[in-house]
């Protein structure tokens, strides 16, 4: 099963990213359902793994709270709203934010990049091949919607996803960027307060380190 949300906000502060139990730090977790509720939010999903890492950016709600770079891809979120995948080596944290990154999350990789495919079918290796649960997230180019997807896998009914897949969902939505997130038993959609997706855990979602939240009427 696949799950879209297509959201329109007024500004970028309505799309947030929460960390677990409100604090950064290493292996610091808490289910998406907490977060969800900590911030009264409308919608949820799953954001990235950055508290299992030493390196790749974090940039939260514009604050830098890491800055050492990993060379892969980051997921930026600009506060007007707007949506880039860019790469570590090429700007700095600190640069990133002075150029108004609200948010920066670095798990990828980047799917498609000014409406280009940046990841090669071929080049996929080991999960990335097989069919499995899967987070993304992407912006159509036409009004500037965010795309939060989440495709459901492990299942009978259900098989999941590969890189290929979700690039295929995103530029049927329009997109002309977008970016993997955290997958697995991880992958979780939340629609106030409600799992609109199945989990492929017995036991449930795995506790994250980080949720995107959207907040207020605008979502």
């Amino acid at each position: 099963m696949i799950y879209v949300a297509d959201i329109k906000v007024s500004s970028a502060e309505y799309l947030k990213t929460a960390f677990a139990l409100n604090s950064y730090g290493r292996n610091i977790t808490e289910t998406a359902s907490e977060m969800a509720a900590d911030h009264n939010a409308i919608l949820a999903i799953n954001g990235d793994n950055y508290g299992s890492q030493e390196s790749g950016y974090v940039i939260r709600n514009g604050i830098v709270y890491r800055s050492k770079g990993n060379g892969q891809d980051v997921l930026c979120i600009y506060a007007d709203g707007s949506l880039a995948i860019v790469d570590s080596d090429d700007y700095s944290a600190d640069e990133l934010a002075r150029q108004g990154v609200w948010q920066a999350l670095s798990f990828g990789p980047g799917l498609i990049e000014d409406s280009m495919i940046t990841v090669d079918p071929g080049d996929e290796v080991g999960k990335a091949k097989a069919s499995n649960p899967r987070t993304a997230i992407g912006q159509r180019g036409s009004d500037g919607a965010v795309l939060l997807l989440v495709v459901d896998g492990r299942q009978i009914t259900s098989l999941g996803a590969t890189y290929e897949d979700l690039i295929s969902i995103m530029l049927d939505f329009g997109a002309v960027n977008a970016a993997n997130l955290d997958g697995g038993s991880s992958s979780l959609m939340l629609y106030q307060g409600e799992a609109m997706n199945v989990n492929s855990s017995l036991i449930g979602t795995r506790p994250l380190a980080t949720s995107f939240v959207v907040l207020g009427k605008e979502a």
